[in-house]
Formats: structure tokens, sequence, C-alpha cells
């Protein structure tokens, strides 16, 4: 403990970060792992009514719970949460069938995709240096999904899909006041999650029994979520951006090993490329972006 008192924020930060992510792709193994027994729709409302009631549970403890006075913040986080929701059935699907790296390599394409989203609907300038990041980015994502191969299937589409809708997701969250709290948002979109969930068990009536090991997964993959949001939501409250960001990036890592270890997956040497390219074009996008802000803030101060 008092080692990690003397830290920096920044390094608390990072270690915030490596925390999360690594507790998201735990949660990714084990949905993987008993996805293929366990329909999705049972998955996601066991995993939900479990995860929201967690969630809700920290949100009364931190006096986290405040619905938003602004109808534009409302419809900010029903927008947010509906693209919570598409995210998490074609990550998943697409997770089910795909090897487990490849998912999480296109799915770091992210600051890429929501930087160029911002500077088209938001018109936030960009620079053409992380412009042509962005398309070299965007070079390696085509590098593991392979277009006209027979490697790409539907699911690869599914994937594309879902960073599609993690974008909307986080430029949704973007626009939020300030004084939201980010647990009362994070606590609506599990509510939207879990309501899917028992939607689509109803509406296809696919229900497995379950075994005590794939129950006692299902529970650690709820108590990753929920640690991957609070480690989510400590990094922001500690360290740079700037700083703490690329460290997102750990988690192509987690996928790498644990893909190899549980599954027995290790990608092409072309997704190895594509992966290191967006890795390098994300990691300079994030520090363009942080240095583009520090400019602006020294500039309002002046």
């Amino acid at each position: 403990m008092t080692l990690f008192a003397n830290l920096s924020d920044n390094a608390k930060g990072a270690l915030f970060m490596m925390c999360s992510m690594a507790a998201f792709t735990f949660n990714d193994l084990f949905i993987k792992a008993i996805g293929t027994d366990v329909p999705l729709s049972q998955l996601l409302l066991l995993r939900g009514i479990l995860a929201t009631t967690l969630i809700y549970l920290l949100a009364r403890y931190l006096k986290a719970l405040a619905w938003p006075q602004r109808a534009k913040d409302r419809w900010l986080i029903v927008l947010r949460s509906a693209a919570e929701v598409a995210a998490a059935y074609f990550f998943l699907t697409a997770l089910l069938h795909m090897p487990f790296a490849n998912v999480t390599a296109i799915l770091q394409t992210l600051p890429l995709t929501v930087t160029l989203a911002a500077a088209l609907v938001f018109k936030e300038a960009v620079g053409w240096r992380r412009m042509l990041a962005i398309v070299i980015g965007f070079c390696g994502m085509m590098l593991i999904v392979r277009p006209g191969t027979g490697g790409f299937t539907i699911h690869s589409i599914y994937v594309l899909i879902a960073v599609l809708c993690v974008t909307v997701r986080d430029l949704a969250a973007r626009r939020l006041s300030k004084d939201v709290p980010s647990l009362t948002v994070t606590l609506v979109g599990s509510v939207f999650v879990t309501g899917f969930g028992g939607i689509g068990a109803l509406a296809t009536g696919e229900w497995s029994d379950m075994t005590s090991v794939q129950i006692a997964m299902l529970v650690a993959s709820a108590l990753f979520v929920i640690g991957g949001y609070v480690f989510s939501v400590m990094v922001m409250r500690v360290g740079e951006v700037g700083f703490t960001s690329p460290f997102r990036y750990t988690a192509m890592l987690w996928a790498l090993l644990l893909g190899y270890v549980f599954f027995g997956e290790w990608p092409e040497p072309l997704t190895f490329v594509g992966a290191g390219l967006i890795v390098t074009t994300g990691i300079f996008t994030l520090y363009r972006e942080a240095r583009a802000k520090r400019r602006q803030a020294n500039t309002a101060r002046i």
C-alpha cells in the first residue's frame, strides 16, 4: 500500500487502465468459454442481472445516482445505452466465432474511429497527421479482416458493426454534461443490455441448463465486467488522459495470451502486422489529441 501511495497520479492512472483492460478481457474469455453451449441471450440476461445489481449497489454507496435534469443528457444516455446493446450483441457474437486476438485487435481501432467520427459529426479539428494515422490504422484493420479471402465471414462484418456501435456509444458519452455521474450512465446501459437479453430469451425460447462450472464462469464474467467499469472510472479521476490512454492497448497482450492458453489460437503473421499498425497509429492519435487539448488549454489561459 505504501508503494502504491508513493506512485504519481499518472502511474496510478496507467495501472488502473491496465487493470480495466485486463478485467474486460477476462470477461470476454469467460463468455467465449461458455457461449458455445449457452445461448447468448441467456448469458446477457443472467450476467446482466448480477452486474446491474452490483453496479446499482456501488452507485448507491458512492452516491453516484442522479438522473440528469437536462433533456439533452437524458436522450444522450438513451442513445448511448442503445448503442451499448447493439455493440454487446455484435461483439459477443463475433467473439464466439472468431479468434480471440483478432476480435480484440479490431476493437482497438476505437480511438481512430472516435477521432474520425468527431471530426465528421462534430467538426472537431483533426490535423493531417492524425488523419494519416487513421488511414494507416484502417489499413491495419483490413489486414486482419482480409475481405475477399476464405477467412472473411459474416462475423468479420459483425465485429466491424460492433466498432461502429461502440464509436456511437463513446461519442454520446463525450457530449454528456460533466455533472452526470459516470456510474448512473453505466447503470442505465447495463439495464438496457439486461433487458435485451431477457427479450431475446423470451423471443427465441432458448434456454439451457448450466453446470456449476458454467455458473461459476458466468459469475466471474459479471465480476470482471464490474471491475472493468470501476477501474475505467478510476482512470478518469487520476492522471492525464494523454498519458493513461495508450495503456488501453495492453488488452491486446491479454488477448494473445488468453487466446493461446485457453483456445490454442495464435494469429497469422498478417494479423500481427495489422495489430501493430492499429496499436501504433492509435497511440500516435491519442498523443496528438492530448497535445492539441493542452495547446487549447494554454491558449485559453492567455
